[in-house]
């Protein structure tokens, strides 16, 4: 698995998003800004990501950690 493929994936699934993805083929992390997480707590922010990469999260990818921020998050960093 590699990181275009995931990163791709989430920004034409997860509308308005941007994704900086690294990883080793198996272990990934990610900073993942999108408006769809306006009002979202982390749960559910993770939720609407792991819904995009179902499949590939029961085989390809061992592990994805992620930070989910909105755009007024991340501009807040």
């Amino acid at each position: 698995m590699d990181e275009k493929y995931i990163k791709e994936k989430i920004e034409q699934n997860l509308t308005d998003s941007n994704v900086d993805i690294t990883g080793d083929g198996t272990h990934f992390e990610a900073i993942i800004v999108c408006s769809q997480f306006e009002g979202k707590n982390t749960l559910e922010r993770h939720k609407l990501v792991y819904s995009v990469l179902q499949e590939e999260m029961k085989e390809q990818i061992h592990a994805l950690s992620m930070k989910t921020l909105t755009k007024e998050e991340y501009n807040k960093e």
